[in-house]
């Protein structure tokens, strides 16, 4: 369960002050799938950003399991991205010298698994991506389509419990684009909680999204 509380964050700088969320108050369920609508800028991105702990906000909490991790030091919230937390981004923060397979092996850099439960859960996520085909070919040579394939397989592959996707289809054409919602229907099945942050009207009417948000200069409308 995700419980976010009079969630602030303010961005200053010398002669103003911007406010990037404005008292955000929200739950998500365990295994639900919520949308988060809006155009650029309307705080979306900053949302999710401090979901997965990789921003701070100005005021408020992000529980996650009854545990707050705004409150959690840089150590604690890198264990918390490493095992709990998946990231499908809009830029694919690929490395493009390494192949798909290269990748993956990296996203479990840190891990204390073995050489054959790291080759294992390589395997099982790129099957589930349908990228299995592409494990040995270098990142740069593959398709727009690919490249996403490859960035889910990716947020999979340390088995998190949450899923967080902002603007995943922005670089996307519209047969990929359909493919990725295939592949966010089989993570919904799968159990995972998915938030995904798009202006994109293709999720407008899925009939598997639990919940669905629409957000205006920072705050919840």
């Amino acid at each position: 369960m995700i419980k976010i509380k009079s969630l602030y964050k303010e961005f200053s700088s010398v002669d103003t002050t911007f406010h990037a969320l404005k008292n955000i108050n929200l739950e998500v369920a365990d295994g639900e799938l919520l949308v988060i609508n809006g155009i650029s800028g309307s705080g979306k991105s900053t949302l999710l950003s401090i979901i997965g702990a990789i921003m701070k906000p100005t005021s408020g909490a992000v529980e996650v399991d009854g545990d707050n991790i705004v409150s959690y030091t840089d150590y604690f919230a890198s264990t918390y991205r490493q095992k709990k937390v998946g990231f499908i981004t809009q830029s694919f923060h690929l490395f493009d010298a390494f192949t798909v397979e290269e990748n993956l092996f990296s996203a479990l850099a840190l891990s204390d698994l073995s050489s054959k439960e790291i080759e294992i859960r390589v395997q099982e996520v790129s099957n589930l991506a349908n990228i299995s085909h592409k494990l040995n070919v270098v990142v740069t040579t593959l398709s727009g389509g690919e490249k996403q394939r490859c960035i889910i397989a990716r947020a999979l592959v340390n088995k998190p419990e949450i899923i967080l996707c902002d603007e995943p289809t922005a670089n996307l054409d519209r047969e990929n684009s359909l493919m990725f919602v295939e592949s966010v229907k089989r993570l919904k099945e799968m159990g995972k909680t998915v938030l995904i942050a798009t202006h994109d009207p293709l999720f407008d009417a899925l009939d598997f999204v639990d919940k669905r948000v629409t957000m205006k200069d920072g705050e919840i409308e």
